[in-house]
């Protein structure tokens, strides 16, 4: 960025930049490690950083409302009335960011009586005289009538990104000079400050009149000259609502501050150590390391040592279940006595392995050189079996494996020539895990770790199964805090007030830590350090998790299936899925080829070329030139969203066109064209990487690839599955899908007769909803009677309402209040089922699955609707959706065992929701079959029988 020569004024709208946050994340708020709501606070914090970092003003201030009424409240009694009160959990995180801005130094104003606009407005107004340059922050448009020559807005758009308001943009935008902005505003009204405008007249009124008579006075001056009647009636009538409304929202000029713009200067660097202590507790790690770069450059050092304070004693041998007491003060590896040890030989190992033999429980981690485990080389392996005690193993890599290393990341490999470079000065991999290999595999010694199957996965590539795995740090806490962070750096905060040794502090700043660029460089005292601290911290963190795991009562659902599971989901990965890739290669360039006669369909329509892919060229061509029904509009323009174009199909065949040109540019993008790439050079195979800790549901998610979101319900995302290919000479792919699962699931908990009557007798169970819910005859049932009960039978679960049911099957919204009332008159049963769930869920703040996992509803007692209503349907969805991932991981366990006791060689490959799909040697298809369909149809006792759809095919499109 050039010098100014000008100084800089930055001004921040405290109070909308927060409210804009809190509500951007209001389906999935942002939390800590206690479970408190961040979001307005990141929102801030990130706008306030990102200012500072890329502006560096001379003068800055953030403005804060008071709860007091202001002069627009004494003029106008209803002026802001129709506000929600703040959210309970809003509350404090104002009083947080007031407290990080006081951290950073930054001047707070706020002035009863007077809104942060005016304050803002004023100093902007002192500023521009002086013809000093002022930045506003703020997501209120309302501000545009401030822009000047000096004078700009940053509109945040989102967490990265900014709109910035000079005058041609306004102008560019509303089509209005910002002096102007005040007669439009006075023309519109404000429905979120509840300013009345003149009723009846929005945007595309307001702005033509300006733009022809410059201002309201002009209009008025004019009105003779307005020739719709209906608009001059408006006009007139409304006169005094207009004059008001531009009184109301016009920010003063004038506010008697305490302060003038010297006393804004910005020179102070920030508090932090406070700073620092505070985005600890936010759990904000990215700000964080931020924040250490930052003060690097204001001092010149990093972050000064915790004095060695810690009592002087030797670790406890405590009883294994004991965990360690949990220190007042934020500790680390220098503040905290400990014993780690770095084995040097075999002999060592060999002594290592004597005590480990007699621990019944020990914590393993390893060190490797990628993130990805089917892809990483070991370079140290870490024990842990006492508190504050640990083990670590250095493994030397040898140059062939860092020239396959080197190509593999397509980085130069190039070793250090120190002594204890952490690739070259390490014990050789085959001795170090002959000697281990009965260590890690004893049924006798319970294994913990923290997302110990990466672990597990890597040590399968070099013949070792880790087990038995009895306790994943990173899934426990995930049972307990679905949407909380779950890194064993944010759980040692947490649990422990630990801060672990960062793997930055490691490994340098670098995008691919774990690569053998910065690997090459490390040294092995280091690397020994940092990975026995993960062993030991990891085993205190289990030692405390697992009693809040007891104390919530979720030691079934943790036991009984999430830790069985990693076993399971090792060796799936592992498996691997074969895919054909020379068809994936013909399959793209039909795509292509169907892409770009979409393309010219789609401008023959349009009557010309245009950027499809661009939303507003899009908007314009569809809404503007075409004339088609305008569906929705966001703040940026016209929605063409693929709801508004399944909408548009009933108008014009160029909707359906768009559709189809998005999802071949998607299929192509997502999975055609990258499927080829993600094959292991190792294996021919691609592995998926499962994921136990991310749905709130308990459903398993994958990625690189994700397998789970391949379409189906197209010919051409069906199609793709003809891709997916058996390993075997003359195998075959099988595929077992559950019917209707969370169907016959809501039929059991519910204990609703007509629905587990239905399903005995094998009935449709859509014909036989629409039977009772239109009051006909079964065979009197039409399709579109059939359809719609279908909606409502799935909706249902997710605490479908008339609208959503209207809006889904293109009828009114009273016919589908009528249906869904049926539906329950019918079904008395889920009708209760539904309202004791929330019931529950009010008493409790959480709902539960029937094996006891539960997620929290934080806002299933807030006070606005629309988030209470989240959290409703949220909790009548989750006991469901939550039980069917259930009743298919125990089929998984189940099945897993039965081919490892028989030794099949038919292998599971993928789990995709409520199916599994396993690539079949070609003498097992009948035992295979009779196994999963078996397991499956009883992983969990039922009221309703568990149907499962199966089927061979040498594809998988074939099989399914």
């Amino acid at each position: 960025m050039s010098e100014r020569k000008t100084p800089l004024l930055v001004m921040f709208d405290g109070m909308a930049i927060a409210y804009r946050a809190y509500f951007a994340f209001i389906s999935r708020p942002l939390t800590n490690a206690k479970g408190e709501n961040t979001s307005a606070v990141f929102g801030f914090i990130n706008a306030l950083h990102q200012a500072l970092e890329l502006h560096k003003p001379d003068y800055a201030a953030v403005a804060f409302d008071t709860a007091a009424p202001t002069f627009r409240h004494k003029m106008y009694k209803p002026y802001k009335a129709t506000r929600q009160a703040m959210p309970d959990d809003m509350i404090p995180q104002i009083s947080q960011i007031k407290e990080l801005t006081k951290a950073y130094n930054i001047p707070q104003l706020e002035l009863p009586g007077y809104e942060a606009d005016d304050i803002i407005g004023t100093l902007a107004h002192e500023a521009d005289k002086n013809k000093m340059e002022t930045l506003i922050i703020t997501p209120d448009k309302d501000y545009c009538q401030l822009v000047t020559k000096h004078v700009k807005l940053l509109r945040p758009k989102d967490s990265t990104t900014h709109e910035l308001m000079d005058e041609e943009a306004v102008k560019a935008k509303y089509g209005l000079r910002p002096d102007q902005f005040i007669d439009y505003l006075a023309l519109v009204g404000d429905t979120s400050d509840n300013i009345p405008g003149i009723k009846g007249v929005g945007e595309k009124t307001a702005t033509p009149l300006i733009q022809e008579y410059e201002s309201l006075e002009g209009i008025y001056k004019n009105l003779a000259k307005i020739e719709k009647k209906a608009l001059k009636e408006k006009l007139t009538n409304d006169k005094a609502n207009a004059f008001m409304s531009r009184e109301l929202a016009t920010i003063k000029l004038d506010v008697p501050l305490p302060m003038k713009l010297k006393d804004l200067e910005y020179t102070k660097s920030p508090d932090f150590r406070k700073v620092e202590a505070m985005l600890k507790d936010l759990g904000f790690k990215q700000l964080l390391a931020k924040l250490h770069a930052e003060e690097k450059i204001f001092f010149g050092s990093s972050t000064p040592e915790l004095p060695l304070d810690a009592p002087e004693e030797s670790p406890k041998k405590d009883d294994e279940e004991k965990a360690e007491p949990r220190s007042e003060k934020t500790q680390n590896i220098r503040s905290v006595k400990h014993s780690y040890e770095t084995i040097t030989s075999v002999k060592d190992i060999k002594q290592l392995v004597a005590k480990l033999k007699m621990a019944k429980e020990i914590c393993v981690d390893l060190e490797t050189t990628s993130a990805t485990a089917m892809l990483a080389i070991p370079i140290g392996i870490s024990f842990s079996m006492t508190p504050k005690e640990a083990y670590y193993i250095p493994i030397r890599v040898d140059a062939s494996l860092a020239k396959e290393q080197s190509s593999l990341f397509g980085e130069s490999a190039k070793g250090a020539p120190a002594e204890k470079n952490a690739l070259n000065s390490g014990l050789d991999i085959n001795e170090v895990f002959e000697t281990i290999k009965p260590i890690l595999e004893s049924q006798k010694i319970n294994k913990v770790g923290q997302n110990i199957k990466y672990d597990a996965l890597v040590l399968r590539r070099y013949g070792i199964k880790l087990r038995p795995i009895v306790f994943d740090t990173m899934i426990a806490e995930s049972l307990l805090q679905s949407e909380g962070l779950q890194s064993m750096d944010d759980l040692s905060i947490k649990y422990l007030n630990y801060e672990p040794v960062a793997l930055s502090d490691v490994a340098g700043k670098f995008k691919k830590q774990h690569s053998f660029e910065v690997m090459s460089g490390l040294d092995t005292d280091q690397l020994a350090e940092y990975g026995a601290e993960d062993a030991d911290i990891t085993l205190q963190l289990k030692r405390v998790i697992k009693k809040k795991i007891e104390s919530e009562k979720l030691q079934r659902v943790a036991g009984y299936i999430e830790f069985p599971l990693i076993d399971v989901l090792t060796s799936v990965e592992f498996n691997g899925v074969k895919i054909d890739t020379k068809l994936l290669g013909e399959v793209s360039k039909e795509l292509e080829r169907d892409t770009e006669n979409t393309c010219k369909s789609i401008w023959k329509h349009a009557g010309g070329e245009f950027n499809i892919d661009s939303p507003k060229q899009l908007g314009d061509i569809l809404f503007k030139k075409m004339g088609l029904p305008t569906i929705k509009k966001t703040k940026t323009g016209f929605s063409t969203d693929a709801q508004v174009l399944d909408q548009l199909k009933a108008h014009h065949p160029i909707a359906e066109e768009i559709l189809n040109y998005r999802q071949y540019q998607k299929l192509r993008s997502t999975y055609v064209d990258v499927l080829p790439t993600l094959v292991n050079p190792n294996t021919g195979l691609i592995h998926t990487t499962y994921n136990q800790a991310v749905a709130a549901t308990g459903r398993l998610s994958s990625n690189e690839p994700n397998l789970q979101n391949i379409p189906v319900r197209t010919d051409i995302g069906r199609g793709l599955r003809k891709a997916f290919v058996s390993r075997f000479k003359n195998g075959q792919i099988f595929s077992a899908d559950y019917s209707q699962i969370e169907l016959r699931i809501v039929a059991h908990m519910a204990k609703e007769e007509g629905l587990i009557r239905a399903f005995a007798n094998e009935e449709d169970i859509h014909t036989q909803t629409a039977a009772r819910v239109f009051g006909v005859k079964t065979e009197s049932v039409n399709r579109d009677m059939r359809r719609k009960a279908k909606e409502v039978n799935y909706g249902i679960m997710y605490g479908i309402g008339a609208f959503g049911l209207a809006t889904r099957l293109n009828i009114t919204q009273k016919e589908g209040s009528e249906i869904i009332r049926n539906y329950f008159a019918a079904f008395p049963a889920i009708k209760d089922f539904i309202d004791s769930t929330i019931a529950f869920a009010k008493k409790n703040g959480y709902v539960e699955t029937l094996l006891g996992r539960r997620r929290h509803m934080t806002n299933i007692n807030a006070a606005n609707a629309a988030v209470r209503a989240a959290d409703e349907r949220a909790a009548i969805n989750m006991p469901v959706q939550g039980t069917a991932a259930e009743m298919i991981k125990l089929a998984m366990i189940n099945i897993q065992r039965e081919l490892e006791r028989t030794s099949m060689k038919s292998v599971m490959i993928m789990q995709v929701h409520d199916e599994l799909v396993f690539d079949v040697h070609p003498d097992e298809k009948k035992d295979l079959q009779e196994l999963v369909e078996y397991r499956m149809q009883n992983a969990l006792p039922m009221d309703v029988k568990m149907e499962v759809d199966s089927g061979f095919g040498k594809t998988w499109f074939d099989a399914h």
